[in-house]
């Protein structure tokens, strides 16, 4: 497996892609979370499966995936990085989204503006609930509209009806 991953990276350098490198730790971090993220660094690239599969391995249950030649479980740190790659991703979550707010959405949008083409409007789920009370009130505005003309339909009907009753 270290060899495919000393692949990819330089794969990855020969073709000039940037990928996101976990952040230094402060000097006042303390030693087990400072030898967790020199674990991480050293397992970048992840190697991951997945599975949503409980099978039964020597005796006891777990999340893997069953090939010709044997199991290869999600969970386990000698067959898959998973449990690193979620470490990961739990311990340097605000990070990640600050990098993708303040870099990569920022260059999207400079790039987008400096093209002349506005990003497009960002949906929200307050967008989707006015566009839905929006579209209440216009069938509430028509159902309306059609009470009022039978309202008057029926007004003048009735008058006729009066009149011809007086005849």
């Amino acid at each position: 497996m270290l060899k495919l991953k000393k692949k990819v990276l330089d794969e990855i350098a020969e073709q000039g892609i940037r990928i996101y490198s976990l952040p230094e730790c402060d000097s006042d971090e303390d030693e087990e979370y400072k030898e967790q993220v020199r674990q991480l660094k050293q397992a970048v690239p992840f190697a991951v499966c997945g599975a949503n599969t409980l099978l039964e391995v020597r005796g006891r249950k777990v999340r893997g995936r069953l090939y010709p030649w044997g199991v290869v479980e999600v969970e386990n740190p000698e067959h898959c990085d998973f449990i690193k790659l979620r470490t990961m991703l739990i311990t340097h979550m605000q990070d990640l989204q600050e990098i993708t707010q303040q870099v990569h959405y920022e260059n999207y949008r400079s790039e987008r503006l400096a093209k002349g083409v506005p990003p497009p409007k960002r949906n929200t789920i307050v967008d989707d609930k006015s566009s839905v009370v929006n579209e209440k009130d216009r069938i509430l505005q028509e159902k309306e509209a059609e009470l009022k003309t039978n309202a008057r339909n029926d007004s003048r009907d009735a008058g006729q009806d009066a009149t011809n009753a007086i005849k």
